[in-house]
């Protein structure tokens, strides 16, 4: 948490007022997340966790401005206001609330009311672990990592204390006890900020945290984690016991002697692939090289060429429709 609190000096005033941070997220929501647990016996730690990677913890667009935690789309049955943004698919229509409450309480009753997700009501209301891998099953999100998402985050924020506290198996002092001491351990989540900034939260997910307690995300089905500043690839090969040859290959990097990452970089774990499996197109603002649009959408640059029959030494032209598949 120091760690935390010292970056977040260093950030613009105008940009940390802008952004919640998971612990802000939770304190804010937990107690309709309890109360819609007792409603409608969906786990506490189940909702926090989808709103705080549905919604980037409160930061997307989609939460900030429509009010929508859990993106909802719109369905035939909706009659309220609509929100319009790419997803999926492009210009899909999202729904609006009045506030986050709404959209909570919208959230219980889009899953009570739906049969695919019935199963979900036959399991254990305390067994946090099967009702995410019930809402993947179910098709909740396309990520095949969902359910592991979910899990990692509420295991990661002892979530799982506000079901217990919900249904009355501790009280409000043991779980504050036990938060207390979440707190004072927990690792870094800067890069959760990073990661849910407007353009890219549709694209960054976060997967794991496994690797010396660094978080580890997913663009287009690539691992990646955040650099840290004055990181090289050769510290990174060691620490990450992946081969620098190998990592240089996976991030485009030329002079490996003489790169050094700065914090928030993206150092992806895995080779990049042939096409985008959530992005068609981009219109570029003609500043980006093949190079920055490969890393940023995690395709190969010699495929990006290909699809896009650019020849050897060109570039984009600013407006330009990428073919990212």
């Amino acid at each position: 948490m120091r760690r935390l609190l010292f970056f977040m000096l260093l950030l613009p005033i105008s940009l940390m007022a802008q952004k919640i941070t998971v612990e802000e997220y939770i304190e804010t929501y937990k107690d309709i997340a309890m109360r819609e647990m007792r409603d409608h016996k969906i786990p506490a730690s189940i909702t926090l966790a989808q709103g705080i990677i549905e919604s980037g913890a409160g930061n997307s667009a989609l939460a900030r401005e429509a009010k929508n935690h859990f993106g909802i789309k719109c369905h035939k049955e909706w009659k309220g206001k609509t929100y319009t943004m790419d997803d999926d698919e492009k210009n899909e229509c999202f729904r609006v609330y009045k506030n986050a409450e709404e959209s909570f309480r919208d959230h219980s009753e889009f899953l009570t009311s739906r049969s695919r997700y019935a199963d979900l009501f036959k399991l254990d209301i305390m067994d946090y672990r099967a009702w995410a891998n019930g809402l993947k099953a179910a098709g909740y999100a396309t990520n095949p990592s969902y359910a592991s998402m979910l899990i990692n985050r509420i295991e990661l924020n002892k979530l799982y204390l506000y079901d217990q506290l919900a249904m009355g198996k501790i009280n409000e002092k043991e779980a504050e006890k036990e938060i207390e001491l979440e707190e004072e351990n927990a690792p870094e989540d800067i890069e959760l900020e990073l990661a849910y900034s407007p353009v890219d939260k549709s694209m960054y997910e976060l997967v794991d945290m496994t690797v010396n307690k660094r978080f580890i995300y997913e663009n287009n089905g690539v691992r990646f984690i955040y650099a840290k500043e004055g990181e090289t690839p050769e510290s990174l090969s060691k620490e990450l016991k992946i081969r620098k040859r190998l990592l240089c290959q996976y991030n485009l990097v030329n002079r490996p002697d003489e790169m050094v990452f700065h914090h928030g970089d993206v150092v992806y774990l895995g080779k990049l692939r042939n096409n985008n499996r959530r992005v068609k197109n981009y219109v570029t603002d003609g500043r980006e090289s093949v190079r920055d649009l490969a890393l940023k959408f995690a395709v190969q640059p010699e495929r990006l060429a290909k699809l896009n029959r650019l020849e050897k030494g060109k570039t984009f032209k600013a407006g330009q429709k990428v073919r990212l598949r």
